[in-house]
């Protein structure tokens, strides 16, 4: 029987790589280049799932994704969340002080600044974690290192010279599972999350008014994004995440009331949430 196929957008070692080794132990993970090609991936059939990176508790949103997932007519079926580590490496018999610059991706650069900071080293933006290590272990230059994940360094036979250099220890993506068919939760099944996109009426306090179900419903919202359509500055579109399935009271009342000041809504997914999510807190302020 041949194992499931998933998607991931990078080189073998990223961090998505990683965060599929976890989710799914069985299955083999299938690097592509791009976002977009990840998700055709799984639209098209080549792929079984995809594991795609949406947000980081340090660097934010991941900006393509809101653009893409709700075009790519896919849905979510499960979330995944990674504490990420990031190791500065270098090919082998390099020393810290050989190095003049690192490369990496950009989110990877920005949740490293205090080291970057105090070697004095140039960072360069690369595509993806894992394909700066590629890169630099076949240059073989030591003036430059990469920042990347234990694995990669493993795969490229690279010498870690700093251990979990993050700026905040706190640093973890989240991740999505995104399938060609819709897969709810079933209701009552423990703690779920309902994802969903929507564009409201262009009336005065539109958006005041859809989102005022959740209050009087007491639906818990823990995601709410905003971006344009197509470039236009007047049409925007809401992401959302919020506690709940669609068919519990609550959310089903809140959830009509929404789609009466809405243009358009389309539920993305029904899924069980992260065992993570109970590690979440709010500080509490005198």
């Amino acid at each position: 029987m041949s194992k499931m196929k998933i998607a991931f957008q990078g080189e073998p070692g990223a961090n998505s790589h990683i965060a599929i080794v976890e989710a799914y132990p069985d299955a083999e993970p299938m690097p592509c280049a791009t976002f977009e090609d990840a998700l055709s991936a799984i639209s098209s059939g080549e792929a079984d799932l995809g594991m795609i990176p949406i947000e980081n508790s340090v660097a934010g949103r991941v900006a393509d994704i809101h653009h893409l997932l709700p075009a790519s007519g896919l849905f979510i079926i499960g979330e995944w969340f990674l504490p990420v580590r990031h190791q500065l490496m270098a090919v082998k018999g390099t020393k810290i002080s050989d190095i003049k610059s690192v490369e990496s991706h950009v989110h990877a650069l920005g949740q490293c600044r205090r080291i970057i900071r105090k070697l004095g080293i140039k960072p360069i933006v690369h595509a993806d974690t894992a394909g700066s290590a590629r890169d630099i272990s076949e240059r073989k230059d030591k003036s430059v290192a990469a920042i990347a994940s234990r694995l990669a360094a493993k795969i490229y036979g690279l010498d870690i010279l700093a251990e979990d250099i993050e700026d905040e220890a706190h640093n973890t993506t989240r991740f999505v599972v995104l399938a060609r068919e819709p897969k709810w939760a079933a209701q009552g099944s423990g703690s779920l999350v309902t994802t969903f996109v929507f564009r409201v009426r262009n009336l005065p306090a539109a958006l005041y008014k859809a989102l005022g179900g959740f209050a009087t419903n007491g639906v818990n919202m823990t995601k709410l994004e905003s971006y344009m359509v197509d470039g236009n500055f007047f049409a925007t579109q809401f992401y959302a995440d919020v506690d709940g399935h669609p068919e519990d009271k609550g959310l089903a009342f809140a959830i009509e009331e929404l789609k009466f000041f809405s243009r358009e809504f389309r539920i993305v997914g029904v899924y069980p949430g992260h065992p993570f999510r109970a590690t979440f807190s709010e500080t509490q302020q005198d």
